[in-house]
């Protein structure tokens, strides 16, 4: 069902003050940054070993990322699980009575479907179900 840790994600402030604590000190390397509107953030993934670290900055005061840095501060925010078929996983957990804080899959960061499960519903950890495009339909799409 889970086929991977594929990303861990951070919540920052700021992606450029953050950067360089990932890039110089720890050597890891900077694989893009892109805007994910959906979400109202901006993103940075950088590479460690076979899964991904996200860096999350809020682009407005009404994004999640935002008011979860305004309540905790930064720190860890989700926990990206890889999964085959987002739609058949989503289904899955909802029988175990997991909740989910939306039922459908949205576009994120890569052309990935993503969908969160409810903290309340998982030990207070937010998880995120990742589902990456196939080569072929990111070069298409």
């Amino acid at each position: 069902m889970i086929e991977k840790i594929d990303h861990i994600g951070i919540a920052v402030s700021s992606i450029e003050n953050s950067l360089p604590f990932y890039t110089n000190v720890l050597n890891l390397k900077l694989e893009g940054i892109e805007k994910v509107e959906s979400e109202k953030v901006r993103v940075a993934f950088i590479k460690i070993g076979e899964s991904k670290l996200e860096l999350l900055e809020p682009l407005s005061p009404e994004s999640p990322i935002a008011k979860f840095i305004e309540k905790r501060g930064e720190g860890i925010h989700h926990i990206a699980l890889g999964v085959s078929s987002i739609e058949e996983r989503i289904q899955e957990i909802k029988k175990h009575g997991i909740r989910m804080l939306a039922d459908k899959p949205k576009l994120g960061a890569g052309g990935a479907k993503i969908a969160f499960m409810h903290p309340k519903s998982t030990g207070s950890i937010l998880y995120e179900l990742c589902e990456k495009p196939s080569k072929g339909e990111i070069n298409n799409g």
